[in-house]
């Protein structure tokens, strides 16, 4: 699930809900959008929250029942804390199951990151992954000291 507006519980831990703002991108016309920034103790955007950032804007050109599976990013210059960040989304692909998004995060003009999000409807098919055999929990197992080889000394 991308983060859109208005679908926050209406109490919240303050630390969460500080970082939830900060992913609540201001949408600015069609495919683009403003991200604000947090101080972290450094003249630098920290680059997760970029990452982040361009995530939400990307999710919110997509179908919900699409996520992301993979993504591709290059920070390209350092971010300015005091400025706004700007996303412009690139619809590159909207096909039957994947969905592709380009997103360019620019300041003063000039890209500062790039990257490519691809996302996918779920769909069933073949599981190549046998099922979790039924074992004890963690009581039910022998202590270490009484495993075969171990001596008790």
């Amino acid at each position: 699930m991308i983060l859109r507006r208005d679908d926050t519980p209406k109490r919240m831990n303050p630390v969460l809900q500080s970082f939830l703002d900060l992913l609540d991108l201001e949408p600015i016309e069609v495919n683009i959008f403003r991200g604000q920034n947090r101080y972290l103790g450094r003249k630098r955007v920290y680059g997760g929250q970029v990452l982040a950032q361009a995530l939400v804007a990307a999710g919110r050109t997509v179908d919900e029942e699409r996520t992301v599976h993979s993504l591709h990013a290059y920070f390209i210059l350092a971010g300015d804390i005091e400025a706004p960040i700007i996303y412009d989304v690139d619809r590159l692909r909207d096909g039957g199951s994947f969905t592709t998004r380009r997103v360019t995060a620019i300041q003063h003009g000039r890209p500062i990151f790039n990257a490519s999000f691809s996302f996918h409807k779920h769909e069933g098919g073949l599981d190549h992954q046998d099922a979790m055999p039924d074992v004890p929990g963690q009581t039910g197992c022998r202590a270490r000291s009484n495993w075969p080889g171990r001596s008790s000394t």
